[in-house]
């Protein structure tokens, strides 16, 4: 995730929690946190504690995000924030329950002309190969739910349009003829079909290290007489460790209405 991106992600995530940007600029971002988010982020239980005895005045914090160093200026304060700090985890986290379905909107420039908007389902789905070792993917497929078209890669398109929470002026969505919940059922029998035409090489070469382990057990318990507990647990062990799976888990979606040369 290069830093423009965070930037990026940083805006909308605060958009989306309704946070006042106060300044966006090239470097670094100011966001002013609602209480909710302040809650959410800022670690001051005994704060909101107090006041919610007292009755006192609320008075959410005010961050700075400096999101590239070298271009940011000297004179601006802030918590430095990359991929992999503690931060930056932390509000991914913190999106993951908040904002597990969004609905946004195309950010276009209408000319004084009612412009239709097409609703696409996204799905961001983490897939995971597992057997004694583990790998993990991130897909991420745009649905239009007007024609069913497929769009791989959907988030990084997303990332080069300007989004809204709200609908522009001179604009107007268009109703889906595919319905979200059978639109899900469309992305991920594509995603099944697309795992099923992959080499599984690296699940024959697990199914060979099972196998040669459950035959060093078996060797270990051949002069015992019957089946023990014991040899039952490791064997069901070695099953457990070795055998090739692929789970698919839905990490966050959303509907985004685009104008229709936005993809």
């Amino acid at each position: 995730m290069q830093q423009q991106e965070i930037h990026k992600f940083l805006q909308r995530f605060f958009l989306a929690n309704e946070c006042m940007i106060i300044e966006n600029q090239t470097g670094y971002l100011t966001v002013q946190l609602t209480i909710d988010m302040d809650k959410e982020l800022m670690n001051r239980p005994f704060y909101w504690h107090y006041l919610e005895k007292t009755g006192g005045i609320a008075n959410p914090m005010k961050l700075t995000f400096i999101t590239d160093q070298k271009l940011c200026p000297e004179n601006i304060k802030g918590e430095a924030i990359y991929f992999g700090s503690p931060r930056l985890h932390q509000i991914f986290e913190s999106a993951k329950r908040l904002a597990g379905f969004i609905r946004l909107y195309e950010n276009h420039n209408p000319i004084n002309k009612q412009t239709p908007l097409l609703p696409w389902l996204c799905m961001n789905i983490k897939i995971s190969y597992q057997c004694d070792r583990k790998r993990d993917i991130f897909k991420s497929v745009g649905l239009q739910l007007v024609n069913g078209q497929l769009a791989e890669n959907f988030h990084e398109k997303l990332l080069r349009i300007s989004l809204t929470p709200k609908i522009p002026d001179f604009s107007f969505t268009l109703s889906p003829l595919i319905k979200p919940k059978s639109g899900i059922a469309r992305v991920e029998n594509y995603l099944r079909t697309s795992l099923e035409g992959e080499n599984h090489c690296w699940a024959e070469e697990a199914q060979n290290r099972w196998e040669k382990d459950l035959q060093l057990l078996n060797h270990f318990y051949e002069n015992e007489t019957g089946v023990s507990e014991s040899y039952e647990n490791e064997k069901k062990a070695l099953q457990e460790q070795y055998e090739p799976k692929i789970k698919m888990s839905i990490i966050n979606g959303g509907i985004f209405y685009l104008t229709e040369k936005a993809i």
